[in-house]
């Protein structure tokens, strides 16, 4: 029992301490922003790579995600956490990458299929080559192992996998998954019941 008032009690202060730092930020405090930024980096930091399979393009997304958060504290209003608040600024980043890759695929695709080049290697191959996804735990698994499931992630639509990658690699509830989608549980739990079933069903075809 008293331990878990000591860590209510730490939650809370932890919860005033944050508050604080906010408010400095939002006078212009450059410190308390960094301070701020110090609490949360590396979860943001892992999620952009674990949303986009790129060290680069995630060190791209961190430093949007901070700007963006930075340009827009003032007007925070202390409706949701500044972790839930400053992770959907994170994934909402992500998945303007992921659509930008996606749109450059469809081009670099359509350029490949209008011009003939015998002695280089397609376009679209050099991209999938710099695209590949991994992780520690799927490196216990094996390469090939590993670019199958990430083939069976690129069959999800964009909601299911944020919802699929935040609640098994960022280990999220869903109840925090649907506020940083701007959603309800439920909705949450739905993409993820939908990701599963699609994941299970292309896997078991290999």
């Amino acid at each position: 029992m008293e331990a878990i008032l000591k860590r209510t009690a730490q939650r809370v202060h932890e919860s005033d301490d944050e508050k604080l730092l906010i408010e400095h930020a939002q006078n212009g405090d450059r410190e308390a922003f960094e301070q701020l930024v110090r609490r949360h980096d590396r979860d943001i930091l892992r999620l952009a790579f674990h949303m986009l399979g790129n060290r680069e393009e995630a060190r791209e997304v961190f430093q949007e995600t901070f700007l963006k958060a930075y340009r827009s504290l003032g007007r925070f209003r202390f409706e949701s956490s500044f972790y839930t608040w400053v992770y959907r600024i994170a994934t909402n980043v992500s998945l303007d990458h992921l659509r930008k890759r996606q749109t450059l695929k469809e081009e670099i695709s359509y350029e490949s299929d209008t011009e003939t080049h015998p002695d280089r290697p397609a376009l679209k191959d050099t991209l999938a080559a710099t695209t590949y996804y991994s992780n520690p735990e799927r490196r216990l698994y094996g390469k090939e192992v590993g670019e199958k499931i990430q083939e069976a992630l690129k069959t999800l639509s964009e909601k299911e996998r944020l919802v699929f990658e935040l609640r098994h690699y960022q280990g999220l509830r869903l109840k925090m998954i649907g506020e940083i989608m701007g959603s309800t549980e439920e909705t949450a739990k739905n993409y993820l019941f939908r990701a599963t079933q699609k994941l299970r069903a292309y896997l078991t075809k290999i």
